[in-house]
């Protein structure tokens, strides 16, 4: 008879053996090696957030699986690295049956949050409220990235032919073109983050690097170098003067597209597309077979896409303070967002919303 226990620890806990297996699991069981499930990143979430806890489960006495979270007051919880992290869920060896709810009552939760659900994750689907795509490119064809660009020419030949013809542009206007797939410079680390840190202020979203944790996690993940997880700066060069760049997760088939940003000055050029293009080129030389592009929608994202996954969100829950009160800060909001989606005008309007809080927001003094 096989004898279950979860033991919940820190994720600096994890020994040697659950890291090996930890790796192994996601090796062999994942459709996707998608970084953000590594055994790495929870290890890094949890050297910028004390929360963080990942309950092993053990069968027998020996690791079974993983299930990283993070816990707050009340017994609330969320997915490791929530706000930022694009896949969620639990590593179970293949054949291991658990209880969703005991897993909260063991790790102390009351509830617990997801927004990137990866598909595939049987555990937590049935509580999952809302399903989006996930834009990704194929690159691991025999043919590489030439076989993708004739894709392109098929599917979005004015992209290719407009992008193509700003890359020239830029090249006349600003210098040569130079771009380097694997950065290591950390000035250049820290002005792409300026770059996107005005662009959420200026479209009207939560700028994510003002909070400290994200900004120590993308730092210290621009230093990590393992095989399931390695911070990847991309940068687009016009002379010698960065004009785009890009801050993402790969393991060795994956490549998770995570901070794009690039130079207002030279917006002209669409040099975001010019570095997407040269990415996508340098990724398929390196072995990496695919590129996600993440949940969210965006007219690029439809042109460069192949096909699309699809990515859940929505929350366990067990009777407590913790779950009423996810229940009431969650689930009228997210009703609204869902009326919302379903109709193009009121987006289109909210879109507009958003994007003069961002003006006004700009012009506010900063104290």
């Amino acid at each position: 008879m096989t004898v279950q226990r979860i033991d919940v620890i820190r994720p600096a806990e994890l020994s040697p053996t659950d890291l090996e297996l930890w790796g192994e699991l996601r090796a062999s069981t994942a459709p996707e090696a998608n970084p953000f499930m590594s055994p790495e990143f929870c290890q890094a979430v949890g050297r910028v957030r004390p929360g963080a806890r990942v309950a092993v489960v053990r069968q027998d006495g020996e690791p079974a699986g993983f299930f990283p979270f993070e816990r707050g007051r009340w017994g609330r919880g969320r997915a490791i690295g929530l706000g930022v992290s694009d896949s969620q869920g639990a590593v179970l060896r293949p054949g291991v049956s658990v209880d969703p709810h005991e897993l909260l009552r063991a790790s102390s939760l009351s509830v617990w949050e997801f927004n990137h659900l990866e598909n595939g994750q049987d555990l937590f689907l049935p509580f999952a409220t809302g399903r989006f795509a996930s834009p990704v490119i194929d690159i691991d064809t025999a043919d590489g990235y030439a076989g993708y660009e004739t894709l392109l020419r098929a599917g979005s030949r004015t992209f290719l032919k407009a992008t193509r013809a700003q890359e020239r542009r830029l090249a006349r206007q600003a210098g040569p073109l130079r771009f380097v797939f694997d950065e290591r410079d950390p000035a250049v680390l820290r002005t792409l983050m300026a770059w996107k840190s005005a662009q959420y202020r200026r479209t009207g979203l939560r700028d994510r690097f003002a909070q400290d944790w994200i900004n120590n996690l993308v730092r210290m993940l621009a230093g990590t170098r393992a095989a399931s997880c390695s911070g990847l700066l991309s940068v687009l060069y016009a002379g010698e003067r960065p004009v785009a760049a890009h801050f993402g997760l790969r393991s060795r088939t994956v490549l998770s597209c995570w901070f794009p940003a690039y130079d207002r000055d030279f917006a002209t050029f669409s040099p975001g597309r010019v570095l997407y293009l040269r990415m996508i080129e340098a990724a398929a030389a390196a072995g990496i077979g695919m590129l996600d592009l993440g949940r969210g929608d965006a007219a690029y994202k439809d042109s460069l896409k192949t096909r699309e996954l699809t990515v859940h969100e929505g929350a366990v829950l067990r009777a407590g303070a913790g779950a009423a009160l996810h229940w009431l800060s969650h689930e009228p909001p997210r009703a609204v967002r869902g009326f919302v989606r379903e109709r193009p005008q009121l987006k289109a309007t909210a879109l507009r919303t958003l994007a003069m809080v961002g003006r006004m927001r700009d012009r506010t003094p900063r104290p």
